[in-house]
């Protein structure tokens, strides 16, 4: 039996979660949802999570990215902005991040992945990301930016980027710029840009 998804309400995130579904099961999911823009698909241990952001997400989702963004233009950076590009490692995880960036070449794996969090857990999706072999990941969550670093035992808690171009990028700054784009974008992008330009 199909099921039509409903348009979520613009307020809040809807999340759908499957259990015990195969690598195969989650193929024909992601094929029959093809063309529903805005619907974001995640598998990882044969669990399928299926996700309409809301417009509080989308604002910080984006909020972020114009920041980081920003950043690199002023510093001259080269990146491939990859967006919620389809991240896979066959038959073993998949996930579509808020926003993902790749520094130099573009790469199947990005250098960075971005999530947003409102309706489900940060530590599923380090595993998640760590299955894939993402670098780094940095979560927005209860108002806080944390970034993860991926090593040997899989992703450890840092407090300033190590990848090499975002070394001299101000987390604090960032995440304080962040809060304030919530409600005003417009004076967020100005108190960012003056201080990295000081």
């Amino acid at each position: 039996m199909t099921q039509a998804l409903e348009k979520p309400r613009s307020s809040e995130d809807t999340v759908a979660v499957y259990y015990d579904r195969t690598w195969k099961q989650f193929k024909c999911i992601q094929k029959g949802l093809e063309g529903h823009p805005g619907v974001r698909l995640s598998f990882y241990e044969g669990v399928v999570e299926v996700f309409m952001p809301g417009q509080p997400h989308e604002i910080f989702k984006k909020v972020i990215a114009a920041l980081l963004e920003a950043f690199v233009f002023e510093w001259n950076i080269r990146i491939i902005p990859t967006g919620s590009v389809t991240q896979e490692r066959e038959g073993v995880a998949s996930a579509q991040a808020g926003e993902s960036y790749c520094f130099g070449d573009a790469k199947p794996i990005p250098d960075l992945s971005i999530e947003v969090i409102f309706t489900s857990g940060s530590v599923t999706k380090l595993k998640r990301y760590q299955a894939l072999g993402v670098p780094e990941v940095w979560l927005w969550e209860d108002g806080l930016l944390t970034l993860h670093r991926l090593g040997e035992n899989g992703y450890t808690r840092i407090y300033r980027s190590q990848i090499s171009e975002l070394v001299n990028l101000d987390i604090e700054l960032l995440s304080h710029c962040v809060l304030i784009g919530e409600t005003d974008w417009l004076e967020a992008m100005r108190t960012f840009r003056k201080a990295i330009r000081a």
